[in-house]
C-alpha cells in the first residue's frame, strides 16, 4: 500500500511538472526593465509562435538593451524596440510572417495591456519592434483589416497594391505586471526628435535590460 501511495505521489508530482514546463514553454515570461520601471510580460506561442520566437532571439542576443520607447501616443500605445539613445535604428534580423489572423482566433487581440508586433505598410514586415497597447484598439485587428479592404481590391484579380490590405498587427503576449508603468510612459511630454516629427517622449523613456524568466 506504501509503494502505491508513494508511486501515485510521484505520478501526481511528475504530472504537475511536465504541466508547468509546457506551460512555461507555451507562454514564457520576460521581465523588461525601463527607466520608469519594470514590465512582466507573458508571451503567447500558441497564438503566435513565429512572433515570439522572434521577440525572445532579439531577447536572448541583448538588442533591447539601450533602446527607448520612440513613440508614444497617449490613449492609444507606446512602442519601442528600434532605436538606440541617439535615435538611430538599430540592425534587424529578417521580418517575420504577420500572424494576426491566427492569433485574433486563439483569442489574443490588441486589447489594452497586449503587445503586439509593429511594421510598416508591408503585412510581413516585423522585426524588433513593437508596441504595448495603451487601450482597447479593435481596429488593429485582422478582423478590422479585413472588414475595411478597399472594394477595388475586392475582386478576383487584385491590383498588387492590394496585398498590403486585410492584415492586422499581430498580438503576442500580453501585460501580467508593470502596467502601470506602462501608463506612466503616455504621461511624458512628447515632441520632435531624431527623424520624427511628433510623438517622441521629450524624457528618453530607456529599456534597460530584457531578461527571460520563464525557459
Amino acid at each position: 500500500m506504501k509503494k502505491t501511495r508513494f508511486f501515485i505521489a510521484a505520478l501526481g508530482a511528475a504530472t504537475l511538472l511536465a504541466s508547468q514546463l509546457t506551460h512555461a514553454q507555451d507562454k514564457p515570461r520576460v521581465e523588461m526593465k525601463t527607466s520608469l520601471g519594470s514590465v512582466v510580460i507573458e508571451l503567447d506561442r500558441t497564438a503566435a509562435p513565429k512572433s515570439v520566437d522572434n521577440f525572445l532571439e532579439y531577447v536572448k542576443s541583448g538588442h533591447f538593451e539601450g533602446t527607448v520607447f520612440h513613440r508614444v501616443i497617449k490613449n492609444f500605445m507606446a512602442q519601442g524596440g528600434g532605436f538606440d539613445k541617439a535615435l538611430a535604428q538599430k540592425a534587424t534580423r529578417a521580418p517575420v510572417v504577420n500572424e494576426g489572423e491566427a492569433a485574433e482566433k486563439a483569442g489574443l487581440k490588441n486589447d489594452r495591456g497586449t503587445i503586439a508586433m509593429a511594421r510598416t505598410n508591408d503585412p510581413h514586415s516585423g522585426t524588433a519592434q513593437f508596441f504595448i497597447n495603451l487601450k482597447d484598439n479593435a481596429f488593429l485587428n485582422s478582423s478590422a483589416a479585413k472588414a475595411n479592404v478597399p472594394p477595388q481590391c475586392k475582386v478576383e484579380t487584385p491590383p498588387a497594391q492590394c496585398a498590403r490590405f486585410g492584415w492586422g498587427y499581430t498580438a503576442f503576449g500580453r501585460v501580467v505586471s508593470g502596467m502601470d508603468v506602462v501608463d506612466k510612459m503616455a504621461d511624458v511630454p512628447t515632441g520632435s526628435g531624431g527623424p520624427f516629427p511628433t510623438d517622441v517622449p521629450q524624457t528618453q523613456i530607456v529599456i534597460e535590460k530584457v531578461t527571460l524568466l520563464t525557459k
